[in-house]
């Protein structure tokens, strides 16, 4: 096995575990519900403060890497997210508890910051957006398997033992990490016209970021208007039982796993200028969802497509962050890796609320609608930094 393939999947297993430790309290809510004597509801909230930590904390944390090396810093968050897990495992009570995720929430956006800037180093030009999709792709796959893991596991020997299950692979990551990740990678400062070096927040004042960033947010808000009532979709408006829900959401999954990895080949192909047919068919299908839901065939056909779209977006939008920093502003390259997943986690608060409010007012079928309001901007937007692109490629 070569080098940058080891690398690679060393790299890809460590989205793997993130995504297992964000994902996992979904799967084991009603257990730490009943253990810890607190509500269902509350216990979901685990949910939402987990997202905003891991969406306001990222910027300054990575804010923080400067000109020291990616090495020494991904290995020092890394033990911190296992400790973070072991904290979990052994949390006596629900503030305890609160905390812990608190930990881990601050330290997982930045680790898939430095792990998108590592794969852009060490990946070849034609195999960037290659290794970019996958390291999304662990997010799925840990969706769809680590997850289940993680409940057959609670559902045998209890919640905690999920936790020491995912920190038993977060061990070996790190030490896999500590053999085979290069150790001289580091960001380079740049120099401002009056001599003084830019910070990492330089990036921010470029229109291309700031139109790029609200991609990510606007799209995932489109999709989680839908995507956070799923279950009750399947079972109340489709009538589907228990179990055939288990299998509907496990076969989403793998909607979202090809999703990621059609969004890598997107990417090798000027996948931004794709973007606006993309979100068009992304639109239609949220639109189409509402009249679609009075059959469950066509119900779960539509389900299935607006799964394959979901993450279309990521490589394509990963890739202009990127390209944008690495020719502009290379003290900014961790902070560029990290907009992604810091937007999405935003679009997720954002569309998960609007949900809520169209559910309560208008019922479950109406979510279509609200997603594709939002869908509809992103259009909007995406067609504008396409324009700016050209016009900046233009005068360079």
């Amino acid at each position: 096995m070569t080098t940058f393939k080891f690398r690679s999947y060393v790299l890809i297993l460590l989205a793997f575990v993130l995504g297992c430790s964000e994902f996992i309290i979904v799967g084991v809510l009603d257990d730490i519900a009943s253990q810890l004597h607190v509500g269902v509801s509350t216990v979901g909230l685990l949910v939402t403060i987990f997202a905003l930590v891991y969406a306001v904390s990222t910027p300054f944390v990575n804010a923080l890497v400067r000109q020291h090396r990616f090495y020494n810093f991904i290995l020092i968050l890394m033990a911190i997210f296992i400790f973070g897990n072991i904290l979990t495992a052994f949390s006596s009570t629900y503030l305890v508890l609160v905390i812990a995720r608190v930990v881990t929430a601050i330290v997982s956006g930045p680790l898939i910051s430095i792990a998108l800037t590592f794969a852009n180093e060490i990946a070849p030009m034609d195999k960037k957006a290659w290794l970019v999709s996958w390291i999304f792709s662990g997010f799925s796959i840990a969706s769809v398997f680590g997850v289940p893991i993680g409940t057959w596991i609670s559902t045998l020997a209890g919640w905690r033992m999920s936790f020491v299950a995912i920190t038993v692979v977060s061990v070996l990551t790190f030490i896999l990490m500590l053999l085979s990740l290069p150790k001289d990678l580091r960001q380079h400062a740049k120099k401002s016209q009056s001599g003084n070096k830019q910070g990492s927040l330089a990036l921010f004042k470029d229109r291309r970021i700031q139109l790029g960033v609200l991609l990510p947010m606007l799209t995932l808000a489109g999709v989680y208007v839908v995507y956070t009532y799923l279950r009750p979709i399947l079972s109340q408006q489709l009538n589907f039982s228990a179990s055939a829900v288990t299998i509907i959401l496990f076969v989403y999954g793998f909607m979202s796993l090809i999703s990621n990895q059609l969004s890598g080949r997107l990417a090798n192909h000027n996948g931004l200028a794709k973007m606006p047919k993309v979100f068009t068919i992304e639109g239609v299908i949220l639109l189409l969802l509402p009249f679609a839901l009075f059959n469950r065939i066509t119900g779960l056909l539509v389900l299935m497509a607006l799964g394959v779209c979901m993450y279309l977006h990521n490589s394509p939008v990963q890739m202009h962050f990127l390209a944008v920093a690495e020719a502009d502003y290379p003290q900014s390259m961790v902070m560029a890796s990290s907009l992604n997943s810091i937007f999405a986690n935003f679009g997720i608060a954002l569309g998960s609320a609007t949900g809520g409010l169209v559910v309560d007012h208008f019922g479950l079928a109406a979510t279509g609608f609200g997603g594709a309001i939002y869908l509809a901007i992103t259009l909007v937007v995406v067609i504008w930094l396409n324009r700016i692109n050209q016009q900046h490629q233009q005068s360079h």
